[in-house]
């Protein structure tokens, strides 16, 4: 200790004659001077840490100083172990009175993050050292400032790392920072908050030569600016829903409001391809954020802010059906996936400020003719990222799409400039593919140039379709969200159309949808064909060309019928139909069209054969819960696997009777009075039928075929049912565990269960009938609307993310 103390001594005398000497030569940065002093300081490494520790002990600023400096160049970052001891310390350093030691600490701290991910962890684990890093954040100084937003930087570099700084609550700090911190002149304003409301001097940048996935943000002059976008986007695209709705309220309202002015400067510069090469700029700031991870944070506060308004099921449905002396009820008894039917309006309905669609006809004139109304349409536009039907966890699909999302609109999957060839009545894209490198089709991303292009392309009578419009506008969502809760399902689609005079844009086709088409402006003709199969299209299922191609324009059938705008035409799923803006063979002059087509669009769990499977799942869920402990081995799987074949049976009559694929519409009865209503009594009559199908219909060996070949393919046999596990949320029985697994539910107890084929067919007659007897609809509903609210939560939020990623 005495060696100790008297090393110290001399350190100290050599550190205030350096400091004679510094003063004398000429003057350097304070970043560089930092590093480059001429220390003396033992080599071995060993004896950094016990200096270390007595300066800091002892309040000797000036070898703390030089102890920094050399751990920084040590080999100490190459050996994890030794700097344990020396992390120790840190937390003391951090909260150091001087800047310089403060400042250094929190360079030592991002450079020891990045050693390994035992020392990030080790790092990120210790609250001390988390909360003074966010606390140096709002240090006037701004080298410690700087530093301290590079520590936390690399921090982030972890998962660990980004999960301990949430947990510490370093985002609401830096949050905080914003509102309370002075910064230099600028006093209380917000950083971030004073640079939203002036003109943001920030450029997209790239090393790769415009490619969109390497375009990153950049600041000129400003280096703590890009570094508190860096971390505050970096945490907020790393917090789970309980931790953004941790965040207050009015700081996640401004923060996306910022994030979204900036979303929209930038947004713009890359469709403009208005991007800067990196080399090319001085006194520049390159940030980590790129134009996905911007889209991220705005698309996950956007699940925390207020969401859009929305219309009423009651609003909607008299919008579309009270303007006619057609009734609802009179539509679902009759025509409802039955037969196209016209509700015929007037272009009053579109001036009505009452109504649903005026507001859209009135933002899309903007005394705009037709097709410079185009430009206007497709700008601020970006490309609306499909999500798997089943995904019913927002942030998997966040996952899953983070290194596309926020890019321009993708040709084919959002937008198609496409017309009907008249002779050969094939389509004709005006954008043609673009094959990729190795054969595959490259996506061809709308950029500005292509958007006037389209101009041009109305001109020679190409249509303009432009597909999920409920993402890209709030008042088509509120439509479709309106539209969805009245027929009961979680969601609608939205796609417009705009047709230059005497033109075909899509050719004869048919839905695997319902559609109600609205025309907005102008006129069309439309031919609707009779449906060439009574079976009702499953959604995403591969459409039968053949059937289409087949049908005689000719037939009796065709019916051919002239919307004018604010009528509405409804065609079912199945029927083939084709549209025109030609003038038919009157004296009347073709004119531009547009129409906005809903769709209604039953997912499997949403048709009636989904409601009997959700039957059937709750109803053995309650019988297995007074399963017999004590039952054998064999009558586990005969039971368990009967089950399973029944639901196997029910999708069989689902292929073949058309009941069993109509849409499902216990969710549209919202409310307590409507049990005893004519659409609940229709519901519950529904269900009677179909079970009563079920109990003399459904097949033993058809479904034992069925499994047979399709183990034999190596496929899933229970695939068309797996959404079947969202209605539970925590296996209780080792049953129940299988839903995670089917397939290997099925190759391990098929076999035994066949082996013993007569008991097998015995229990599951014994399972149809008890089931068909003892299933009660009221024990259904509930299930079932737990279901339809988990996938609609999902739709929502998937929707209000995508708006807020719109600039129009």
């Amino acid at each position: 200790m005495r060696r100790l103390q008297e090393h110290l001594h001399s350190t100290e005398m050599e550190g205030q004659e350096e400091g004679k000497n510094k003063r004398s030569r000429k003057m350097k940065s304070k970043s560089e001077s930092s590093w480059t002093m001429n220390i003396n300081l033992p080599a071995d490494h060993n004896t950094i840490f016990p200096l270390l520790l007595a300066a800091t002990f002892s309040n000797s600023e000036s070898l703390v100083k030089k102890c920094l400096t050399k751990l920084r160049r040590s080999p100490l970052f190459q050996s994890p172990t030794q700097l344990m001891p020396i992390i120790s310390l840190i937390p003391a350093l951090l909260n150091s009175k001087s800047a310089a030691i403060a400042s250094r600490s929190a360079e030592i701290v991002g450079a020891a993050s990045l050693v390994s991910l035992e020392i990030n962890e080790q790092i990120a684990c210790d609250c001390q050292t988390v909360k003074a890093l966010a606390s140096l954040v709002i240090k006037s100084e701004r080298n410690v400032s700087v530093a301290a937003c590079n520590a936390l930087l690399d921090l982030c570099t972890t998962s660990v790392g980004r999960q301990r700084l949430l947990h510490f609550s370093a985002l609401q700090t830096l949050i905080y920072f914003q509102y309370d911190s002075p910064y230099s002149s600028e006093g209380l304003v917000s950083r971030l908050l004073l640079v939203s409301r002036s003109s943001f001097p920030g450029f997209l940048c790239t090393r790769d030569h415009g490619n969109i996935s390497s375009l990153k943000l950049g600041i000129k002059d400003d280096e703590l600016t890009i570094l508190l976008h860096d971390v505050v986007v970096d945490l907020i695209n790393t917090c789970n829903i309980r931790q953004l709705e941790n965040i207050p309220k009015d700081l996640s309202e401004d923060l996306f409001l910022f994030l979204k002015k900036l979303w929209s400067k930038v947004h713009n510069q890359m469709l403009n391809e208005n991007v800067l090469e990196c080399c090319q700029l001085k006194n520049f700031y390159l940030s980590n954020i790129t134009i996905n991870s911007l889209a991220e944070s705005i698309f996950r506060l956007s699940i925390i802010v207020t969401p859009p308004a929305v219309y009423s099921h009651q609003t909607v449905k008299r919008n579309i059906f009270c303007f006619s002396d057609f009734t609802f009820k009179d539509f679902i008894l009759n025509r409802w996936e039955v037969s196209p039917f016209l509700l015929r309006g007037s272009s009053s309905v579109l001036l009505n400020e009452d109504g649903i669609f005026s507001s859209i006809f009135q933002s899309l004139s903007c005394e705009k003719l037709f097709p410079s109304l185009v430009p206007s349409i497709l700008q601020g536009q970006i490309s609306c990222l499909p999500i798997v039907s089943d995904e019913l966890d927002i942030f998997n699909f966040l996952k899953e799409v983070r290194s596309k999302l926020g890019c321009p609109p993708i040709y084919e999957q959002d937008i198609r400039i496409v017309k009907t060839d008249k002779h050969s009545k094939d389509e004709v894209h005006f954008f043609q593919e673009n094959p990729g490198s190795c054969g595959v089709k490259a996506p061809h991303f709308l950029l500005i140039r292509d958007i006037l292009k389209c101009q041009e392309a109305c001109k020679e009578g190409y249509t303009i379709a432009m597909r999920g419009m409920e993402f890209r506008s709030e008042k088509v969502a509120a439509i479709a969200d309106g539209l969805a809760s009245l027929f009961g399902q979680p969601s609608a689609g939205a796609n417009i159309y705009l047709t230059p005079p005497n033109s075909q844009g899509l050719a004869r086709h048919y839905d695997d949808h319902c559609v109600f088409v609205c025309q907005l402006f102008g006129s069309k003709r439309w031919k609707i064909f009779s449906q060439p199969n009574m079976q009702l299209p499953h959604l995403y299922d591969a459409l039968d060309t053949h059937s289409i191609e087949t049908v005689d324009s000719s037939m009796a059938e065709c019916s051919q019928l002239l919307l004018n705008e604010g009528d509405i035409l409804y065609i079912p799923r199945g029927f083939p139909h084709e549209a025109s803006t030609d003038d038919g063979g009157h004296d009347e002059p073709a004119e531009f069209s547009m129409h906005l087509t809903l769709g209604i669009e039953v997912e499997p769990p949403f048709e009636w054969e989904g409601f009997v499977h959700v039957a059937l799942f709750s109803w053995s869920k309650t019988e297995h819960q007074h399963y017999p402990a004590s039952s054998s081995s064999l009558s586990r799987i005969l039971d368990f696997m009967s089950v399973k074949l029944l639901h196997v049976s029910i999708g069989l009559l689902g292929d073949s009777d058309p009941t069993f694929r109509k849409a499902c519409l216990v969710a549209a009865i919202s409310e307590p009075s409507d049990t005893n209503s004519w659409l609940d009594l229709n519901q519950r009559s529904t269900f009677r039928n179909l079970i009563g199908k079920i109990s003399s219909k459904a097949s033993f060996s058809e479904a034992i075929q069925s499994v047979e070949a399709a183990i034999q393919k190596n496929e899933d046999p229970f695939q068309r049912i797996r959404w079947l596990q969202f209605l539970s949320k925590e296996s209780e029985t080792v049953e129940e565990s299988h839903w995670d697994a089917p397939f290997m539910a099925a190759q391990k107890m098929f076999p035994p269960y066949v082996e013993h084929r007569e008991k097998a067919e015995s229990e599951f007659m014994h399972i149809k009938s008890k089931f068909c007897s003892e299933v009660q609809y009221k024990d259904v509903s509930g299930g079932y609307m737990v279901l339809h609210e988990k996938y609609k939560k999902v739709r929502k939020q998937y929707m209000n993310g995508m708006l807020s990623l719109h600039c129009n």
